[in-house]
């Protein structure tokens, strides 16, 4: 049901994001009179899953899912439709039209996609508000497990206070300013302490076995047991906490191997909290392994009632959220940003972190949240629109690269030269498609 769940997201993500971009693409082209041959989603190797017709234009499915294409008459691109580019220029012909309009058919994709950015942030303020953990009502501090995190010096039970000296207030500060992270100020058993993070902090963390970050100190709450669990018929309900085995107190999660060690293959004395407060009393058996075969479950209005931490909600009027989301909106450029000067930099390390389809198909969340799905969407639209924008023949930065070359320089590069800089940028591409879906694989394989 987890994979379903995910990969439903991930194609309908997906799918939004690749017509939207292609339809920024198709109207203004059609606008200017420009014919439109094909708009596809996804790609349509050797055969289409759908295709028809409608007056000039083939829209169809591909069936290959690495994104999507129009076909515009006339134009240099992926197709390196050379028969055509033979004929003599028509005027319904991308390269017969002005170098102003073609600069606003190649800049329409990537400007629908920072618009769809901006709506979808802006409407999820309106819809959900904001909510974020306040970072002093953790009162003891953070779990720790990462192995890189640990190696560079940070504990459970520690308390962040900086980034980069800059104070940290909200839970999300931390990640948004982790990128260009060089030192971390903590407060451990009461004593403020700097950590200073090695240039190659990305690449390490990224190469991780395990992607946790700064996590919050939860109880062990109970989600789902497993049918093979051999509690599965003992009548425990998901939000029941597990507050204590065998007498020894179990205020968190993180807590439990060092609770239930030297305790496989045997019955332990567990104190259950219910979600009426009520308490209760159950014997449960640990497995060879030292575990309960129970899937944990994440409650963050019930943890705030039970003190964990508190919760900082903000809702917006309609008309505070175009500010609240141009807020958002603008945060997650700057920090995009910062990710890219990272991974162009080798000294950082940060390029072992890139990922492909499958690190994008990670982030969806394993249950189903609307909230969760369109910010991460936003993100993925304005990650999809800024990576277009790199002046990479093959790419719409590219287009608009020698198109600016004409409106500057009042010369037109030759379709010679147009035709050989888009084979150039193509094999760029599928290098770092390659790489990147590489780096995927690799993980899979050593993790």
């Amino acid at each position: 049901m987890e994979f379903i769940i995910k990969i439903s997201q991930f194609l309908l993500s997906l799918s939004l994001l690749i017509v939207l971009h292609e339809l920024g693409h198709f109207i203004p082209a059609k606008l200017f009179k420009t014919k439109v041959e094909k708009f596809y989603l996804f790609f349509d190797v050797k055969f289409s899953l759908f295709k028809k017709k409608i007056g000039d234009t083939v829209y169809g499915i591909g069936w290959l899912p690495l994104g999507g294409y129009v076909k515009i008459a006339g134009m240099i691109d992926e197709s390196m439709d050379k028969e055509q580019m033979a004929q003599p220029p028509q005027p319904w012909e991308f390269r017969s039209k002005p170098a102003w309009q073609r600069l606003i058919i190649m800049l329409g994709g990537v400007t629908v996609n920072f618009i769809l950015a901006y709506v979808i942030y802006v409407a999820i303020s309106f819809a959900y508000g904001d909510s974020d953990v306040k970072v002093d009502s953790l009162k003891d501090g953070y779990w720790i497990d990462n192995p890189a995190l640990l190696d560079f010096g940070f504990k459970t039970g520690d308390k962040v206070l900086a980034v980069n000296d800059v104070p940290v207030v909200n839970d999300s500060d931390i990640g948004f300013n982790l990128i260009s992270a060089e030192t971390i100020t903590i407060s451990r058993e009461g004593e403020k302490k700097v950590i200073d993070l090695p240039e190659d902090f990305l690449g390490q963390y990224s190469s991780s076995k395990s992607k946790r970050n700064f996590e919050y100190r939860i109880p062990f709450m109970v989600g789902e047991v497993a049918d093979t669990s051999l509690n599965a018929k003992k009548d425990l309900k998901q939000g029941d906490i597990i507050k204590s085995i065998n007498g020894k107190e179990l205020k968190y999660f993180d807590q439990l191997n060092s609770v239930t060690e030297g305790l496989k293959d045997t019955t332990v004395s567990v104190e259950v909290l219910r979600e009426d407060n009520s308490i209760v009393n159950k014997e449960l058996n640990l497995n060879s392994e030292g575990k309960f075969g129970i899937r944990p479950y994440n409650n963050p209005s019930r943890f705030e009632e039970l003190g964990y931490y508190d919760i900082f909600r903000k809702e917006y009027t309609f008309g505070e959220s175009f500010a609240a989301g141009g807020r958002k909106f603008t945060k997650t450029i700057t920090n995009y940003f910062d990710q890219l000067k990272a991974i162009f930099s080798p000294s950082t390390g940060a390029y072992k972190g890139l990922g492909g389809f499958k690190a994008i198909y990670d982030q969806f969340s394993p249950v189903w949240s609307w909230p969760y799905f369109w910010g991460l969407t936003a993100f993925l639209s304005i990650m999809l629109a800024i990576l277009n924008l790199l002046p990479i023949p093959a790419l719409d930065g590219g287009h608009v690269m020698f198109l600016l070359y004409e409106m500057i320089s009042g010369r037109k590069p030759s379709e010679k030269f147009l035709e050989r800089a888009q084979i150039v940028g193509f094999f760029i591409l599928i290098a770092l498609v390659l790489f990147a879906n590489g780096n995927d694989v690799f993980k899979a394989v050593t993790n």
